[in-house]
């Protein structure tokens, strides 16, 4: 990756940070893409992954029966993650995790944002103390060696949806997630969504300021309508 493309999109993800996924949500609404927030049981799973943001690298994976030994296919993924990236983790593993702490510390080496992951993780007590966030539907002690495996990375993906079955992720797509949940941003319009969920913040905080100085909340509405 170029070094000018990896400023331009450190610097929109910076922005990302700043705003709230309600307020990105609001805003793919009005794009008519009502259903990109992702399922509520993803959630952070420790306290110093509570929000994040990234470019989405997606991996994939299937539940399949095979030797103790590792998983060669999921460690070959995991090294073509780049600065920024989110690892989205996709495929069928009901009860299992899919990464745990060694994962994690190869992922943040590599400059990873954070991973969201429709399915479970462990280790969670050693991946926080790596400052490491992490977005997963469940927590479970049971791995996967043995009976999930990797099939393939950076391909489009299905992850369970809030207001739809599942929402479509592809490569280069859009992650923010934070206290109030997921949800994933298509790459065609990252640039449009960003600039507009950060006037809404901008309206937000106008608000926030003269409610604090005596304004009533009818008199905010009457002045900023809805937000």
């Amino acid at each position: 990756m170029m070094q000018q493309e990896q400023t331009y999109r450190e610097a929109i993800r910076q922005r990302f940070l700043a705003v709230d996924s309600s307020n990105v949500a609001d805003v793919l609404d009005t794009l008519g893409l009502p259903d990109q927030g992702l399922a509520p049981e993803f959630a952070p799973q420790s306290a110093e992954g509570a929000r994040m943001a990234g470019w989405a690298y997606t991996i994939r994976g299937q539940m399949t029966p095979f030797p103790l030994g590792g998983d060669a296919d999921k460690m070959k993924a995991c090294q073509g993650l780049s600065p920024g990236e989110i690892s989205v983790w996709s495929g069928d593993g009901e009860g299992i995790c899919y990464f745990g702490e060694l994962i994690a510390i190869g992922m943040k080496e590599r400059g990873c944002a954070g991973a969201l992951v429709d399915g479970g993780v462990r280790d969670l007590r050693w991946i926080a103390k790596q400052q490491f966030p992490v977005f997963a539907r469940y927590r479970t002690p049971v791995q996967s060696i043995g009976r999930w495996k990797v099939n393939a990375c950076q391909v489009p993906v299905m992850l369970r949806g809030a207001t739809a079955r599942h929402v479509k992720v592809e490569p280069g797509d859009f992650v923010l997630a934070d206290e109030d949940g997921a949800i994933a941003i298509p790459a065609a319009v990252v640039e449009k969504v960003l600039a507009e969920a950060e006037r809404l913040t901008s309206v937000e905080v106008s608000i926030r300021s003269e409610l604090s100085k005596g304004l009533s909340l009818a008199q905010a509405l009457a002045k900023y309508g809805h937000v």
